[in-house]
């Protein structure tokens, strides 16, 4: 009796899974090609877009000193850079909505103090409008900024393939989000293997 159990749970686990699996696969087109971009990493260096392309990589919209969403946001790259760690081809990028304060020093600190890999997440920043137009236009997100006011922007997270072309985007909201993104991230990787 015990074994039919065992053997149901079993059989009902595989099938899960197999769903799961066939519910990640990235058939939609993409939503929109990764614009060229060269912005300043926590450590000084110059990221572009050809550095990233062969890579999977997710991208977010942050700023230092926001006391809205921003720290979920990190918490949860932070997540994602854990169960990436030992993937050298997939890569995240938190860009500065809020460039003006958040220098490469700044980010630095604020990379250190949650203890990112500099290898595997770059904190981007840049000229203001740059960043603008690459948030807005280039990635299709919000971004509101008054003058004086601390930006307001979305709080969506982007897989971008290895062709640089943005395959999804997820709101930090979404309970199964970080499942999601790591499951399009397999499913992508798989897909340049075959």
């Amino acid at each position: 009796m015990i074994f039919l159990i065992v053997a149901l749970l079993l059989g009902g686990a595989v099938m899960m899974f197999r769903k799961s699996e066939q519910r990640c696969t990235m058939t939609q087109p993409p939503i929109a090609e990764v614009p060229d971009f060269s912005f300043t990493t926590q450590e000084g260096k110059t990221l572009t877009k050809a550095d990233l392309l062969g890579k999977v990589w997710v991208a977010d919209f942050i700023f230092t000193r926001c006391a809205g969403p921003c720290p979920v946001m990190t918490s949860h790259m932070a997540d994602l850079a854990s169960q990436v760690s030992k993937t050298p081809n997939v890569k995240l990028v938190s860009v500065s909505v809020d460039p003006l304060y958040d220098t490469p020093a700044v980010l630095q600190q604020y990379a250190n103090n949650i203890h990112a890999n500099p290898m595997q997440w770059y904190f981007v920043t840049g000229p203001v409008d740059k960043i603008s137009a690459f948030t807005q236009q280039g990635m299709k997100q919000s971004l509101v900024s008054e003058p004086g006011a601390m930006p307001n922007h979305s709080t969506r997270f982007l897989v971008v393939d290895q062709h640089g072309m943005i395959r999804s985007c997820h709101d930090v909201t979404d309970p199964e989000m970080e499942q999601k993104i790591l499951g399009e991230i397999g499913s992508l990787l798989r897909q340049k293997n075959n």
